[in-house]
């Protein structure tokens, strides 16, 4: 079985130190540093939800306005990994900039070929697609944009080790290839992207910031995307959320083992949220 019918069958849907974010380099990139932040120290119990729900993994949140990020397992979040589908939130964006696709509602066909997963063996847009994660949508979307414009966007948005190997690669180097981010680069995406400090259009980042929300309530929204690599058996859930005129990032990065693992990607992180009393 080849990697690609692999991960087409199979993809689907301890104590916390809160430091001062400079310690980690995660300080906003669109605003100065702050100079007179002393760094601050908090307990955080997020090594017993892995425990709980036996994982093994690291976590990442980072409160913007208190400047404080709360993580799990430092080393790993130090640790480049693929990007899997996460990669789709700055693919829609070079999509929609590049115009290689109209809006986020212009339909691609379906090919007709029969994936494992249902609800990729359909039409779709950007908007059915993204929550999907349908591998064939965006690896169209990538080859329209052609390797040196999607090099050229994915250095100038400063997005991992910035590598997407060759031309060959073009449709996979997020799934397999040499493209790689840590959790900690993984945040430092999102807050630019929360910010618009990324080099795209008010519009282009407005609409992909719509596509990613998976809830809303009165008192909250999240925006997040999962991802999963079958190369390193990497799990993810990278996002924000917004509430109470504050912003979360988070970057969680799970070993997956087999398929019964992923739920825990959005779980872990609804749990470590909690235990901060942002859910």
């Amino acid at each position: 079985m080849t990697y690609l019918s692999c991960w087409l069958k199979w993809l689907a849907l301890g104590s916390l130190v809160a430091i001062a974010p400079t310690s980690l380099a995660l300080a906003k990139p669109a605003l100065s540093p702050s100079v007179s932040h002393v760094a601050q120290t908090s307990q955080a119990n997020f090594s017993q939800h892995f425990q709980d729900l036996d994982i093994e993994g690291s976590i990442i949140i980072y409160d913007l306005n208190q400047e404080l990020t709360y993580q799990h397992n430092p080393e790993r979040n130090a640790t480049p990994f693929l990007p899997a589908s996460t990669f789709k939130i700055l693919n829609s964006l070079i999509a929609l900039e590049t115009g290689v696709i109209a809006n986020d509602l212009s339909i691609l066909t379906w090919d007709g070929v029969n994936r494992s997963i249902p609800a990729w063996n359909r039409d779709h847009n950007m908007r059915t697609a993204f929550p999907a994660s349908t591998v064939w949508f965006y690896q169209v979307l990538a080859r329209r944009i052609g390797y040196e414009r999607m090099q050229q966007w994915v250095a100038a948005a400063d997005y991992g080790n910035q590598n997407i190997g060759s031309n060959d690669a073009i449709d996979t180097f997020w799934l397999n290839g040499d493209l790689r981010i840590t959790p900690q680069e993984q945040i430092q995406f999102l807050q630019r992207l929360e910010s618009n400090d990324l080099p795209f259009s008010d519009d282009t980042i407005a609409t992909v910031k719509d596509i990613m929300i998976v809830e809303r309530t009165p008192d909250y929204t999240i925006r997040a995307k999962t991802g999963w690599a079958l190369v390193g058996e990497v799990g993810w859930y990278v996002g924000y959320v917004e509430q109470n005129e504050n912003v979360y990032f988070f970057a969680t990065n799970i070993h997956i083992r087999d398929q019964t693992d992923l739920k825990h990607r959005a779980e872990v992180t609804r749990r470590s949220l909690e235990t901060l009393q942002l859910l």
